[in-house]
């Protein structure tokens, strides 16, 4: 999809009876829910010709509208020479491993020194704008307490392919976490929906009614007190991960927010001063949304999580 394009969408029978920026968002998964709110709003939807401002409209099967997805906007965030540990780039799109504690989108108390400005200084502007502003190229993202890789789309294509292999869940994701206690069964799947919490909407917590979010796990090793385990994203919700596993009783180690400290395995975790969540993003691997080529790479885990690791060692 080009900048400046027009989108034909049709929608399927599993559109039946959802609102319209739902079931567009899933008929055209380069675009977001928010940002076809935001083109609903600006009356670029139309459909039979009438301009469609309502969002909350509800479609039905065989319905088609136009999208009219105008230029994007010039990025106001800064170009900032942060150093980047780039595991590949080419002409399409760049995977990075993150470190723990960077930030990937400027937002309020962060509005620079992030992932998103580093790109900007190291692609020189070449990344993709199809998030209506030029040049963000962010198709994912990880939590700034979470270390590992990520990918970035370079052109309007490689982030319209990235974001529908995103979409239909395609994307090989996993991460490894160390875990308070050693979950029962030590291989399993966790599928329970996840929203902002009614207490406290700084947080996301397991709500019935919630998004569907789906957690594959296995042991990989028992440790002192806790666990290493591995986790394939089938769904990447909001802190999918830190909430899944504290939702059934076993908090990743270091979560601050996620984690009910119990003393022992924390208190030793303390020690070590490691206060951030132990989660890694370890594998990534998707087919390449302009080649067709499968790639995948793989991040060792950074020195504060080995040396977590060796010290719950049994």
């Amino acid at each position: 999809m080009e900048r400046g394009s027009v989108i034909e969408a049709r929608i399927g029978v599993e559109g039946a009876g959802v609102r319209l920026d739902r079931a567009l968002a899933d008929v055209i998964p380069a675009l977001s829910r928010e940002r076809i709110k935001a083109l609903i709003g600006e009356g670029a939807v139309s459909s039979l010709g009438k301009i469609v401002f309502d969002v909350s409209r509800k479609v039905q099967p065989g319905d088609a509208f136009t999208v009219a997805v105008p230029e994007a906007t010039p990025a106001t965030n800064a170009a900032q020479a942060i150093p980047l540990v780039v595991m590949h780039e080419d002409e399409h799109l760049i995977v990075i491993d993150k470190p723990a504690g960077l930030v990937v989108h400027p937002a309020a108390g962060n509005l620079d020194g992030t992932l998103v400005n580093a790109l900007l200084h190291h692609c020189a502007g070449r990344l993709s704008g199809i998030g209506g502003v030029a040049r963000p190229g962010i198709v994912h993202r990880i939590d700034k307490d979470t270390s590992g890789l990520m990918v970035a789309a370079k052109t309007d294509r490689a982030h319209e392919g990235l974001a529908k292999q995103f979409a239909a869940h395609t994307i090989d994701r996993r991460y490894r976490a160390i875990v308070g206690g050693v979950p029962r069964p030590a291989e399993g799947t966790i599928d329970a929906p996840l929203a902002r919490s009614p207490a406290d909407r700084k947080k996301i917590a397991v709500v019935a009614g919630g998004k569907r979010a789906v957690t594959h796990y296995r042991t990989l090793e028992r440790l002192r007190g806790a666990a290493l385990v591995e986790c394939r994203l089938e769904t990447g919700r909001t802190h999918q991960i830190r909430v899944h596993f504290a939702s059934i009783g076993h908090g990743l180690l270091g979560d601050p927010v996620y984690r009910r400290s119990k003393g022992g395995v924390d208190l030793a975790t303390a020690q070590l001063g490691f206060h951030r969540q132990s989660l890694h993003a370890a594998l990534l691997g998707f087919q390449h949304p302009v080649t067709g080529v499968s790639m995948a790479w793989e991040s060792s885990w950074p020195d504060d999580m080995q040396e977590l690791f060796s010290h719950l060692h049994v």
